[in-house]
């Protein structure tokens, strides 16, 4: 369906080769999706195994989350100088020794050490795969491109909760396996990057044109070649990439919109679904086996939706998707949270209802999100700069995810559920006022846009 569409949009660009870029790069959010999503159905089995409570659950929850804050900032900072292929090799390698030191783990603590350490790899990939995939997809069809990288998250998501369920009958191990299958992935990961050239934008940096022109033409024909690494050129000249040119009016415009962002997305729920669902599926009366299947159900619709995203991304935009998938997560919610004061929150309606809720984030807001934020930041900084919404919404993951169950055990799901409504509803208001539309725009375009708003600012 993506191959039909773009060759449709697109000529005099080699399209196998492109997808195959992002693809590759794309996968780092798969090993993302899979490591996120693998403790939602081991969670009831580490909790009777090392005897958990809420608030040791939570810890064991977000001690990856934990881990992605300081492998975002590590690789945000390393990556303009060793590249984004060689970070990603790395990155592929710490996602197999970690997925069977945690699946390994004989104590809690160690446990806890493990997951933390996969955290490095997560939060490296989160900052470099969608940044890669930006970076070699030409403007008209860089939404749909960046949107492999979400559906690469769901996928991953999806795989771990097959894992979780086929292996919930193995005997008491069964949680060591789930965290250990991670290697398979990871090997496929680090075996595709390795035939991956480094991105045209990176070698330019690198003050390597000639490498980077030879990709460029990889990627299209000779007269386009030479107008992207022109337009390259112009953007990263004079310029070096400081974090003090983060406090640059125009920069500084762009970091304040991604920063807010960053934290709607996950004060908004989706963390919490994803990785408490079996938790929520058993509050609304199931059993385990069936709260696993239904865990399921949503990981697939999460995928069917996230597909859908690719129609529409590069068709209405990011800002239109964004304001309507935030209200309508929003209502979703205010909805759950009715049953929840009624005492009817059990059944089928509320499985109906965090479907709804994933249908909306996965073609609205997931595939937008990792889409936008390489994309609103200018050449020269980008690496520095994306290190900022990406660490931002690593800590408002943790933090959600680690109170998550004391807030939904004793605080209540009413609470909990209006929370996220209202976050969600100022989530779509945000966006409807200070999100600019990125589509079909170059990324040379950005930098110009944000000093022209903050020299509007300004007056």
């Amino acid at each position: 369906m993506l191959s039909k569409s773009l060759k449709q949009d697109e000529t005099g660009i080699n399209l196998p080769f492109i997808l195959f870029l992002g693809a590759t790069a794309a996968l780092g959010g798969l090993l993302f999706g899979f490591d996120i999503a693998i403790i939602s159905g081991a969670g009831p089995f580490l909790t009777e195994h090392f005897r958990l409570n809420d608030l040791s659950l939570g810890l064991a929850f977000s001690s990856l989350l934990f881990g992605c804050v300081l492998g975002s900032v590590a690789a945000g900072r390393v990556t303009d100088s060793f590249g984004r292929r060689r970070v990603l090799l790395w990155v592929a390698a710490a996602f197999a020794l970690t997925s069977i030191a945690t699946g390994w783990a004989p104590t809690f603590a160690i446990f806890l050490a493990a997951r933390f350490l996969c955290g490095l790899a997560v939060g490296g990939a989160s900052i470099l795969s969608p940044m890669y995939v930006s970076e070699v997809s030409p403007p008209s069809i860089r939404g749909r491109m960046g949107a492999l990288y979400q559906l690469s998250i769901v996928i991953g998501i999806l795989f771990s909760y097959s894992i979780n369920y086929l292996l919930r009958d193995s005997g008491p191990d069964n949680w060591r396996w789930m965290f250990a299958s991670g290697t398979i992935p990871a090997a496929i990961f680090f075996l595709l990057l390795w035939r991956a050239p480094e991105t045209p934008r990176y070698l330019v940096i690198a003050g390597r044109p000639k490498e980077a022109r030879q990709i460029l033409e990889r990627m299209a024909n000779t007269k386009t070649a030479d107008e992207s690494l022109a337009e390259i050129e112009a953007s990263l000249a004079d310029r070096s990439n400081d974090w003090r040119e983060l406090w640059q009016p125009g920069i500084r415009r762009a970091l304040t919109v991604s920063f807010f962002l960053a934290i709607f997305i996950h004060v908004s729920g989706i963390n919490t679904v994803i990785d408490y669902a079996p938790a929520i599926f058993r509050s609304a009366g199931w059993k385990m086996d069936v709260a696993l299947f239904s865990t399921f159900i949503a990981g697939l619709t999460n995928l069917a939706f996230t597909v859908v995203s690719f129609w529409m991304i590069d068709r209405f935009g990011r800002k239109p998707l964004y304001i309507t998938g935030s209200f309508g997560m929003a209502a979703s919610l205010l909805a759950l949270t009715l049953l929840a004061g009624r005492g009817a929150f059990q059944g089928w309606p509320v499985l109906v209802l965090i479907l709804v809720y994933l249908a909306f984030f996965a073609a609205c807001i997931g595939p937008v999100f990792w889409t936008l934020m390489p994309e609103i930041f200018a050449n020269h900084i980008r690496g520095t700069a994306m290190t900022v919404p990406v660490l931002t919404q690593w800590v408002a993951n943790a933090v959600v995810v680690l109170f998550f169950p004391l807030a939904f055990n004793r605080m209540g799901k009413v609470t909990t559920f209006l929370f996220l409504a209202v976050m969600s509803a100022a989530q779509g208001v945000f966006t409807w006022i200070f999100l600019p539309e990125t589509k079909n725009r170059p990324l040379e375009e950005m930098e110009a846009y944000w000093m022209n708003k903050a020299d509007s600012g300004a007056k």
